[in-house]
């Protein structure tokens, strides 16, 4: 009976030290990454809905998260015990890459995700990965230099995610491979040639219309010319560099004559005379002007051996025809007409290659040459319109009496012999 009373009591003294004792030992400890593994490692593991959630263990280890030893549990918070919840929360990286977090929370991406138009919109996994990431510089990795194209390309180069989100520009992924930057990039591995994010930014990519954005219209001459540092400073110079200044509204930049995403070489012939239309936008008298001139006609025609706009206005530091450094200066219109007529002398460069035969001002010779010309072929088509209109009336009689005759001689025989019967 005593020993019955002692081994209560000492259940009893166990059953109030349990707690302490629990307490010194502190919470149960997190799965490890092999507890992790003794599930996601194998290719059965999948969610309720089916859905595959393994993780490969090699790619994990070669990870730049792998490399660093960071713990499932470090992203996966909420994974405090095995088995845990189907459904975790999603990660949030602010944990380690705040910085990153906070700029891709002011991008156009974390803009149409939040709003909730378009949830295909890039998130961090979209372009980084999930447990295969790889830093930057492996060649390797998504978002290497070489390879960022391909990334972006994912979303942007395909037709059916572009139409379903809406995207603008079209297929921005075959535009851009096909450009000279993009040929640079994919087919000859030069490094040095921009991707996405040397124009967009990389986790900042803003909207076009959003002042801070890098492709913004005021911040491209800025942004072009991180790599064509010679010519913003002519463009500077320039009459559309000033205006730019002014106004980037109402100013052209590099885009308007070169495009964003099919840049071409400018040794081009078909560039050469497709540019011509892109200084037409705004210089709408002067190219209807050029077009009437030989040179003009020539470059319709698909041909660029003939002075095209940037031949003597120049291309980048355009500057008016008052100014004395101008190629169309007086002072310099010889020199600019020899580069292509070698013997051209001063009163072969007061040629005006955009006079207005309809306007009297420009010259009076021409204006009446012109008006000449019109009534010259108005007169000649005119006469000739008239005269086949005439050779057809002709024509149509002859062929009436050609049949009225035919007619005649055929009932000819018939009469004569009901005369002869009567």
């Amino acid at each position: 009976m005593n020993c019955v009373k002692g081994a209560r009591a000492w259940l009893a003294l166990l059953f109030c030290l349990a707690p302490g004792v629990l307490a010194a030992q502190g919470p149960p400890a997190p799965p490890s990454n092999d507890d992790c593994q003794m599930c996601h490692a194998e290719a059965s593991t999948t969610r309720a809905n089916g859905q595959p959630v393994v993780v490969d263990p090699a790619k994990w280890a070669a990870s730049i998260h792998g490399q660093l030893d960071l713990k499932c549990v470090d992203c996966h918070a909420d994974a405090t015990e095995i088995p845990h919840a189907d459904a975790l929360a999603r990660v949030d990286c602010s944990g380690c890459h705040s910085d990153a977090v906070t700029q891709y929370g002011a991008s156009v991406h974390a803009k149409q995700r939040a709003g909730g138009g378009a949830q295909l919109a890039a998130t961090c996994v979209s372009c980084h990965g999930v447990h295969d990431i790889l830093p930057s510089s492996d060649p390797e990795s998504r978002t290497h230099h070489l390879k960022l194209p391909v990334t972006c390309g994912t979303c942007h180069g395909n037709d059916a995610t572009i139409q379903l989100a809406h995207l603008h520009g079209g297929n921005i992924g075959e535009q851009f491979a096909d450009s000279i930057h993009g040929r640079a990039l994919l087919k000859g591995g030069l490094a040095v040639a921009p991707n996405c994010a040397t124009c967009h930014g990389a986790h900042d990519v803003r909207s076009h219309q959003d002042p801070q954005a890098k492709v913004a219209r005021g911040n491209i001459p800025g942004m072009c010319g991180t790599c064509h540092e010679g010519v913003l400073r002519t463009f500077s110079r320039g009459k559309h560099g000033e205006m730019v200044q002014a106004d980037p509204t109402k100013a052209p930049v590099c885009i308007d004559c070169h495009s964003a995403h099919t840049i071409q070489r400018t040794e081009q012939a078909a560039w050469k005379v497709e540019v011509i239309n892109e200084c037409g936008t705004c210089h709408a008298e002067s190219i209807v002007t050029y077009r009437d001139t030989f040179h003009g006609k020539v470059t319709e025609l698909g041909f660029a051996r003939v002075a095209t706009c940037a031949d003597c206005h120049g291309a980048h530091e355009v500057l008016p025809a008052s100014n004395p450094a101008s190629p169309v200066h007086p002072n310099n219109r010889v020199q600019m007409c020899r580069r292509c007529h070698e013997g051209a002398n001063a009163n072969f460069a007061k040629y005006d290659p955009h006079a207005d035969r309809h306007d009297i001002t420009d010259g009076r010779l021409l204006y009446f040459t012109g008006k000449f010309m019109e009534l010259l072929l108005v007169g000649v088509f005119g006469f000739f319109g008239l005269h086949s209109g005439l050779w057809l009336l002709r024509s149509l009689q002859v062929v009436r009496d050609r049949r009225a005759r035919a007619r005649l001689a055929a009932r000819t025989p018939e009469r004569h012999d009901a005369d002869e019967r009567r």
